[in-house]
């Protein structure tokens, strides 16, 4: 099963961009990225072909072409427990969609360079089935 419920966030990107050029709100607004966000975005994000709209990272024609966009996944969901919040590979998603019935999936978009970061799309992934839940342990009769 493919994803489900899924909702592009390009239009408030656009306009976040827009509001920035415009002068509506200032670079240290929009380039605020956690140092959690930069950490996972260095050794978990997987490189896109699109430069920083901010400081133009990745673009070869500026004149200190550095590292480009990254996408950073990250799962959330009930059946997860501990691991609800990891970053993830997008290879690893459809053995977490087999695996679990509802897992909340959102992509975030950083440049590591200047802490642009953004929220490209979420959606939802899973089998859609009920989750199988455990019986709890039934306490041993009294006797009376």
């Amino acid at each position: 099963m493919g994803p489900r419920s899924v909702i592009d966030y390009a239009l408030v990107r656009r306009a976040t961009l827009t509001d920035l050029h415009a002068g509506r709100v200032s670079q240290h607004e929009v380039c605020d990225a956690n140092p959690y966000l930069l950490r996972a975005a260095r050794h978990h994000g997987e490189p896109t072909s699109k430069s920083c709209p901010v400081c133009h990272a990745g673009d070869p024609q500026h004149p200190k072409p550095s590292d480009p966009l990254v996408h950073v996944t990250y799962s959330y969901g009930d059946e997860l427990g501990s691991t609800a919040g990891r970053a993830w590979a997008s290879s690893d998603l459809p053995e977490l969609a087999a695996r679990f019935s509802d897992l909340q999936i959102y992509v975030v978009e950083v440049c590591v360079s200047c802490g642009w970061n953004h929220l490209v799309t979420t959606y939802t992934i899973g089998t859609g089935d009920p989750p199988v839940r455990r019986s709890a342990r039934r306490a041993a009769p009294d006797g009376s």
